[in-house]
């Protein structure tokens, strides 16, 4: 029997991770995190002899060690350093160079750590991938994100979200070539009849960094974030740039609750939506295939990619020692296969469900 410990198990995003282990794996499920009552609690809700309740500080390095002993995977939604086979789901840039420094380390020690997994980051790798395998060669790979959502509360995420801004880039390539991080582009995205088109603007994420090199005939690639709202657009995000650059630190909380205050004023429909628009040859011939991904909670939309993604960690098809991104070592196809069923709406156009 395999044990997934979750460390920040009592979380918002923890919570549905928990949830969507115990529907979709048989594996036991310890709920970890430094409240050991909150934990508890959680535990008696899901009422099933498969979920224990553990109390773990991750900033005490005995402690965590210790309770990571018979554990098979530790699946971290908190901050921390571990030493068994792992998968976050933290946005951070000093996390990636923290696992660089050490994946020789990792990889000599036979473990595998997977980061970056979630929505996005995670998914717009997984996107061009699921893309390409549609294609005999792939040419150009655009992923754009739509986030409108209503009545979700401010969790930890969003810190991370604003910390990332901290050190935003926003490169991306074209002509076969990475552009300067500070070098914006904007492009417009259909997201469906649902939606219309919106003028999205590119952002990076360290997963597409190798894409061209999986894919050489790729030219074009990149990711774009849409507008929220007129007050997000115009108002809020640039205060909250200007905010970050003179209050790095103790900016990230209060600008993250203007921020996420400000996108809550957006009108329907609520949904977060992720796509990608991909070009290239099928068969001799000039070929197009657009993917959308899309639910109504981003918080669900981060969990299940994750478990979709377990499903294949656990039965060993995609475990590797190493540091990977999910975007890279999730087979794309069975994730989203795994992901509908799950109830993310995933279409496709034009159809290739069935190859």
């Amino acid at each position: 029997m395999k044990t997934i410990l979750i460390l920040g198990g009592y979380g918002y995003t923890g919570k549905l991770l928990a949830k969507h282990l115990l529907a979709e794996t048989d594996a036991t499920i310890i709920v970890s995190g430094r409240n050991i009552q909150k934990a508890q609690t959680f535990v008696k809700e899901l009422n099933t002899p498969r979920a224990t309740a553990r109390q773990v500080d991750a900033a005490d390095h005995q402690n965590l060690s210790q309770s990571l002993q018979g554990v098979t995977l530790c699946l971290v939604a908190a901050p921390t350093t571990l030493h068994t086979d792992n998968v976050d789901v933290q946005f951070s840039s000093a996390k990636l160079k923290a696992l660089h420094a050490a994946k020789n380390e990792i990889k000599q020690a036979g473990l595998c750590f997977v980061t970056e997994a979630g929505f996005h980051p995670g998914l717009p790798a997984a996107l061009i991938r699921y893309a390409a395998c549609k294609l005999d060669t792939v040419e150009s790979a655009f992923t754009a994100g739509y986030l409108n959502m209503k009545d979700i509360p401010y969790s930890e995420a969003v810190d991370e979200l604003m910390e990332a801004f901290v050190d935003y880039q926003a490169q991306v390539y074209k002509n076969g070539a990475w552009t300067k991080p500070s070098a914006w582009d904007a492009r417009k995205f259909s997201f469906g009849s649902d939606i219309g088109k919106r003028t999205c603007y590119s952002m990076f994420f360290e997963e597409l960094r190798e894409i061209p090199s999986m894919y050489p005939t790729l030219k074009h690639t990149g990711f774009y974030i849409a507008g929220a709202n007129w007050l997000s657009d115009l108002i809020v995000t640039p205060l909250v740039f200007v905010g970050l650059k003179l209050a790095p630190k103790r900016g990230i909380r209060p600008l993250g609750k203007l921020m996420w205050w400000a996108m809550g004023k957006a009108q329907p429909p609520y949904l977060v939506v992720l796509k990608v628009e991909a070009e290239g040859q099928k068969d001799g011939k000039p070929a197009q295939i657009d993917v959308r991904i899309a639910h109504p909670d981003g918080y669900e939309l981060t969990a299940i990619p994750v478990v979709a993604y377990l499903r294949q960690y656990l039965d060993g098809s995609a475990r590797q020692s190493g540091v990977h991104m999910m975007g890279h070592i999730a087979e794309p196809v069975r994730l989203f296969k795994d992901m509908q069923r799950m109830g993310v709406e995933v279409t496709e156009s034009p159809d290739h469900s069935s190859m």
